[in-house]
């Protein structure tokens, strides 16, 4: 799909969302992962990833009722051999600002860590 991702990646707000992708175009994409129905009904962070995307996704299991994910984020059906698109998500396109952070971030985040792969006793730019 053309899309360049991290995983783990520290947002501007505090909070670390699951996997962030860039696309080609500068496109910013979130999945929040669900392992578990409590795991999304705990869950009230994930509504602040979307000031932060163009577009959100929650990524599941087959065995979690797609009924109870919100219809207004795409949805993404995965397990350990792949995953599929089942539903697309809605555009929401993010503010110059926001998007300048997180291209930012992404990519300080990629070279910090293909840093440290390469010397892992060296020191990193925000040391």
């Amino acid at each position: 799909m053309g899309i360049s991702t991290l995983t783990e990646l520290p947002l501007g707000s505090g909070r670390r969302a699951d996997i962030v992708g860039v696309n080609r175009s500068s496109r910013v994409i979130i999945v929040e992962i669900k392992s578990s129905i409590t795991d999304f009904r705990t869950d009230d962070k994930w509504p602040d990833y979307r000031n932060h995307c163009d577009e959100f996704y929650f990524a599941i299991s087959a065995e979690i009722p797609q009924e109870i994910m919100p219809n207004d984020a795409g949805l993404i059906i995965a397990d350990e051999y792949g995953a599929y698109i089942v539903r697309p998500a809605p555009e929401h396109r993010i503010a110059p600002a926001t998007r300048r952070d997180i291209l930012l971030r992404f990519s300080r985040t990629a070279a910090d860590r293909l840093h440290v792969l390469h010397d892992p006793d060296g020191r990193l730019a925000e040391d």
